[in-house]
C-alpha cells in the first residue's frame, strides 16, 4: 500500500535537514511518495482592500502574487532536485505551492486532511522554549492543531538509523505503535525498540509508608497492563509483516523524570528515529506533558508526535 507524506518547507536550512530525512525514510517504508509543499508569503491586506477599487493597485497585486508562486516553486524545485540527486525518483515527487488562506499551519493541516496523507514532516527551527512562547513557530502551531495526521519533527541532521517508540499502555501509545507498524510494515530489516519507563507509585496517588499493599496493586496493574499492552503491539506488528525477532522490549524503573529518562534513553542508544504520543495515562494534556518535554530537548534525530 502506497503511504503519503507532506513534506512541509521553505528555504531554509532545517527544511533541508526534513528533506534529507524523509529520503532516508524511503530505506524503510515501502512505497512512500512525497508532496513537496509550501505556503507563499502573506500580502498585505491593505494592497489587498486597495485593489478593490483602484486598477493600479490590482494590477500590482496580480504582479506580487505572480512573484511569490514563481519564487514559492523555483524553491519546491531546488528541494526535488536534491532529493532526486539522493536516489528518489521524480516521479514519487510532487510540487504543490499556494497563497496563505487561513495561516501557514492551519493551510497545512487542511490540504494534509483533505489529501489524507499519512504524516505531515517538518523541519524545526533552533528556537528555544521561550522564544516559541514569545513569538511561536510553525511546528508548535502544527502540533498544535494536528489532532489527525502525525506530525514528524525534524531536528538537525539525522544520521542513525536506530528507532524507538516510548510507551505507557495508553491509548494514543497504541496509536503510536499503529502508525509505526502501518509506516515500516513489510520490512524484513528494520528493527524497533520499544523503550517504557516504569512509574513510581507517587505518580497515581501519595502514599504513607505503611501502605504497602496499595503500592504492591499499583505497581502490579501497570505489569498486567503493559503485558496487555505488549502482546497487542506484537500483534500489530506481525499483521503488518514486521516478525516478533525485529523488537526489543526494554523496561526500565522510573528514578527521575520520565521525560529525562526517555532523553538519556535516545542518546545512550543513539536512535534517529523517536515515535511518542502525544498524552499519556493520565491525560494530560500535549503541553507539559512528557511528549513536550522530550520534543524540546531532542536534536539531530526526528520525533513522530502522533494524537
Amino acid at each position: 500500500m502506497e503511504k503519503k507524506i507532506l513534506l512541509a518547507v521553505d528555504d531554509s536550512a532545517h527544511s533541508k535537514n526534513a528533506v534529507r530525512y524523509a529520503v532516508k525514510m524511503s530505506l524503510f517504508v515501502k512505497e512512500l511518495s512525497y508532496t513537496l509543499f509550501n505556503v507563499q508569503p502573506d500580502i498585505s491586506c491593505f494592497l489587498a482592500d486597495e485593489a478593490k477599487t483602484n486598477l493600479r493597485a490590482q494590477s500590482a497585486l496580480e504582479k506580487l502574487k505572480k512573484k511569490n508562486a514563481e519564487k514559492s516553486l523555483l524553491m519546491l524545485e531546488r528541494h526535488r532536485a536534491l532529493m532526486t540527486e539522493l536516489g528518489i525518483d521524480s516521479k514519487r515527487i510532487e510540487l504543490k505551492t499556494q497563497p496563505k488562506k487561513i495561516g501557514t499551519a492551519k493551510d497545512i493541516i487542511e490540504f494534509a486532511q483533505e489529501k489524507r496523507y499519512d504524516a505531515i514532516v517538518v523541519g524545526r527551527r533552533g528556537l528555544s522554549r521561550m522564544q516559541e512562547v514569545l513569538m511561536g513557530s510553525l511546528t508548535t502551531k502544527l502540533l498544535e492543531h494536528s489532532r489527525i495526521i502525525p506530525v514528524w519533527v525534524v531536528d538537525g541532521d539525522v544520521v542513525s538509523p536506530k528507532i524507538m517508540a516510548a510507551i505507557d499502555g495508553s491509548e494514543t501509545s497504541f496509536r503510536a505503535i499503529d502508525h509505526l507498524s502501518f509506516m515500516l510494515g513489510g520490512n524484513p530489516n528494520v528493527t524497533i525498540t520499544l523503550f517504557h519507563v516504569i512509574p513510581k507509585v507517587g505518580a497515581y496517588c501519595e502514599l504513607d509508608a505503611d501502605d504497602k499493599d496499595i503500592e504492591e496493586l499499583i505497581l502490579s496493574g501497570n505489569k498486567t497492563c503493559m503485558a496487555h499492552f505488549n502482546t497487542l503491539a506484537h500483534k500489530k506488528f506481525k499483521d503488518a509483516g514486521i516478525s516478533e525477532k525485529q523488537i526489543q522490549i526494554k523496561e526500565v524503573p522510573c528514578t527521575m523524570n520520565v521525560g529525562k529518562m526517555v532523553i538519556d534513553e535516545i542518546k545512550k542508544g543513539g536512535y534517529g528515529t523517536v515515535v511518542i504520543g502525544r498524552r499519556g495515562t493520565n491525560k494530560a494534556f500535549f503541553m507539559g506533558s512528557v511528549s513536550q518535554y522530550v520534543l524540546e530537548r531532542t536534536s539531530d534525530s526526528a520525533l513522530w508526535l502522533i494524537s
